[in-house]
């Protein structure tokens, strides 16, 4: 313990390392929001190698990581409550996705950091990054970086730019950072470090934050002020409407004769549900969702329509097309809600966006309310109070007849009439609709799975739907379903079992990114994994066949004559590598099969997959067909009949799409 710190005379100070004091400094920081406090950074992922094993791997053990709470002399662990936990990934890219899982199931109020070596441990952070940025969520990401005294250059892995001396491999990170930084002296890490827990806790702009951390200034030692390790509670505020904005959006919803509200993810982070659907109440307004949406009401809730869009229902999607008014609600507004400029078809449509960032509340021209999902609904809500305002009956009556009518679709689509037979991907849904409760979470990100659950998934709980499709990235469903399975143990404790999670992958899926079922395996967490082997990337392909590209390079299969791929289906048995990765694994190859391997999996205390091979829908009736269209460009010029036929589709449709203005 040096006695006074050189930048402040008379102040005690703390000797540490630079990676010791971050270390010290991430367990000492917490959220607080509506009176709940909890850790901000409450456990590191990380993968050791040369650039951050002698620095944040030795802070790490000092924290007591790997189980021991023993502080020493200044170290990070000065007690269990300042603790930082250690968890052991086996692929950086799925450290970032664990942590991602992490932070959306803990309200975006706490998240893990992820710390790896430079290189490609550190290039293998971009796609996480990416997905947490664009899915608006919190991780805090650690890698180390080459020598900033440079005393030999170029190191191991160190890419050399010509250019320029300051750049290595961790600019990669930077557009897909909300914040980044390179800390090339000990000192430079307090102002960093602040910036970055701001980030973090900051609703309206939280996603990845970068502090790149050069191997040798994670080993120097500085004599710390004591004040950077003193708690420090981030309030994660709730922003309440402008009053100007808050008129306007109230004279626009008592004029609209046929409202539409599109829930998104930003309901769910702000813990809007219950407010929304006192407003649903008050008012009669129907409730389509997004994806990250889906679940802001309960399936069953009378003003629910279901998914909107490309992957949405047809109750839904003949609202947006009628509607006058389209409220958005927490959401982007991205080509797939949209259908590409195509549904909101009303002449004199117009809309209305509460959301917590200007960015987005401003979108399709909208009549912008720039406050959190819960506060703007409130207000909204006590302000429609004395004005009398509720919808037609007629239009009331209207929707949820058709809701009514896409249920039956639904229950058409999940009937299982032949119990031996080989299950579709959509029976499979249906007979995991009929398995879980409220408690039950399922996790999916890609693929032909997502359109499905959206259209028909009937979602019991507000947390109960997790489907990442701001990036939609293949690999994301088995390392996040151990963040959720985390976060549900941070909020249960030890002595309770943790909810039913459920990781959702194709064959595609599986073969991107398996590697952490070791590590649900090491933690004994009950992961659920069911894998669905159809040969192939079956949503790409259908997708290829629609656009004219003829399902080329979609199908896993041997190589045939003409050197394609239209030989036998690959001898791939997924279901041996997930045993031989730790998982208890169940075969299923009927309906009936299946239906047991799902209930037996449901209450397994350990890990387990369920593998089944799907019928496809070919033969079998599959899912109702989407309901809007998506814009994927069609070749314009082309000598195959398919490709020239998808052409003259696409005319069709792009003619339909507008600019809202």
């Amino acid at each position: 313990m040096s006695p006074t710190s050189p930048a402040n005379p008379g102040r005690p100070t703390r000797r540490l390392t630079t990676a010791q004091a971050l270390v010290a400094f991430l367990a000492r920081q917490y959220t607080e929001r509506d009176g709940r406090r909890q850790r901000l950074i409450s456990a590191t992922w990380g993968i050791f190698g040369h650039g951050n094993v002698a620095g944040i791997g030795q802070a790490l053990v000092e924290a007591g990581g790997g189980g021991r709470s023993d502080g020493g002399n200044g170290g990070a662990g000065n007690g269990a409550a300042h603790r930082m936990p250690y968890l052991q990934g086996r692929n950086e890219q799925a450290m970032v996705h664990a942590a991602v899982g992490y932070a959306r199931q803990s309200g975006r109020l706490s998240a893990h950091a992820v710390t790896t070596s430079i290189g490609p441990g550190a290039t293998n952070l971009v796609t996480g990054a990416a997905l947490a940025t664009i899915n608006r969520l919190p991780v805090l990401l650690l890698p180390g970086d080459t020598f900033a005294t440079r005393p030999a250059d170029p190191v191991l892995q160190q890419l050399e730019v010509e250019y320029a001396g300051d750049v290595s491999v961790n600019d990669c990170l930077r557009p897909v950072s909300r914040y980044f930084d390179r800390i090339t002296r000990p000192e430079a890490l307090i102002p960093a470090a602040l910036q970055a827990m701001r980030v973090l806790a900051d609703p309206a702009g939280t996603g990845a934050v970068t502090l790149a951390l050069p191997q040798d200034v994670q080993a120097e030692a500085y004599d710390w002020p004591e004040e950077f390790f003193a708690e420090r509670d981030w309030h994660v505020r709730r922003p309440a409407p402008d009053t100007f904005e808050l008129e306007a959006a109230v004279r626009a919803i008592r004029s609209a004769r046929r409202p539409l509200i599109v829930a998104g993810g930003g309901i769910r982070h702000s813990a809007a549900e219950e407010t929304l659907a006192a407003f649903t109440a008050a008012t009669r307004i129907p409730v389509a969702s997004t994806q990250a949406g889906k679940g802001a009401l309960r399936h069953d809730h009378p003003a629910d329509v279901g998914g909107i869009g490309h992957t949405g229902t047809a109750t839904a999607d003949e609202l947006a097309r009628t509607a006058d008014l389209v409220i958005g609600i927490g959401t982007r507004f991205s080509d797939f809600t949209t259908a590409s400029g195509t549904l909101f078809a009303d002449p004199d449509v117009r809309f209305l966006h509460l959301n917590i960032t200007g960015f987005d509340a401003h979108k399709l021209a909208a009549l912008p309310l720039v406050a959190d999902a819960r506060a703007g609904l409130e207000a909204l809500t006590a302000a429609l109070a004395g004005r009398g305002y509720r919808v037609d009956p007629a239009y009331e009556t209207e929707y949820t007849g058709a809701k009514e009518a896409w249920e039956e679709r639904v229950e058409a689509s999940f009937a299982t009439p032949d119990p031996t037979a080989r299950p579709t991907q959509i029976q499979v849904l249906g007979l995991l609709d009929a398995l879980v409760t409220e408690d039950d979470i399922l996790i999916n990100a890609a693929g032909s799975l997502p359109g499905d659950l959206h259209k028909l998934w009937r979602t019991r709980s507000r947390d109960q739907y997790h489907v990442e499709y701001g990036y939609s990235c293949m690999g994301y469903e088995i390392p996040a379903a151990i963040g959720v399975l985390l976060a549900d143990g941070a909020r249960t404790g030890p002595d309770r079992p943790r909810r039913p999670v459920w990781a959702l992958v194709g064959d595609g899926t599986y073969l991107m990114n398996p590697t952490e079922i070791v590590t649900a395996v090491q933690e004994n967490l009950p992961l659920k994994l069911v894998i669905l082997q159809n040969h192939g990337y079956a949503s790409i392909g259908g997708l290829s066949e629609s656009v004219g590209a003829e399902r080329f390079g979609t199908a896993y299969r041997h190589r045939d004559a003409d050197g394609g791929f239209t030989g036998p289906p690959l001898p791939v048995d997924l279901a041996a590598n997930a045993a031989s990765l730790g998982l208890r694994v169940l075969r299923a190859t009927t309906v009936d099969d299946l239906r047991t391997a799902l209930a037996e999996a449901r209450d397994a205390s350990g890990p387990t997959c369920v593998y089944v091979e799907t019928e496809t829908p070919d033969t079998v009736s599959g899912p109702p067909p989407a309901q809007a269209w998506w814009d994927v460009p069609v070749a314009e010029t082309a000598s195959r009949p398919a490709a020239v036929k998808a052409r003259e589709e696409y005319d069709r449709q792009v003619a339909a799409r507008r600019r809202h203005l």
